[in-house]
């Protein structure tokens, strides 16, 4: 019973941690007053993140990005992305994201998954 427990449990936390896109989808609600996506998708309060993960930051060509930002020297893989969405202005001082952070696991999971499925 302890196994089964124990291997229930190990599931859970890697569901959480895959994230759910559709859930991000509707988190990225927020985040779009200043980022765009999709075909049209272009920079405007923040740059577009369509195909952000792996992407090095700052290397869209229509947003005009912090100096903070332009020398981080950051590609966006899903670790770097989740602790910029966790912090932003811990992982890149000085950036011009006018965002707190999101302190819950599973929205920055979620949000993960939504981002990755954005070509």
């Amino acid at each position: 019973m302890k196994t089964y427990f124990l291997l229930a449990l190990l599931a859970a936390g890697q569901a959480a941690a895959a994230g759910d896109a559709k859930v991000g989808e509707a988190l990225f609600k927020r985040c779009a007053s200043c980022h765009q996506v999709g075909t049209y998708a272009q920079g405007g309060f923040g740059p577009q993140l369509n195909a952000v993960v792996g992407r090095r930051a700052a290397s869209t060509k229509d947003y005009k990005y912090s100096e903070a930002m332009r020398k981080s020297g950051l590609v966006w893989d899903e670790k770097t992305l989740a602790a910029f969405l966790r912090a932003p202005h811990d992982v890149v001082p000085g950036t011009s994201m006018r965002f707190w952070g999101i302190k819950d696991e599973q929205q920055v999971a979620d949000l993960l998954s939504y981002l990755r499925s954005l070509h």
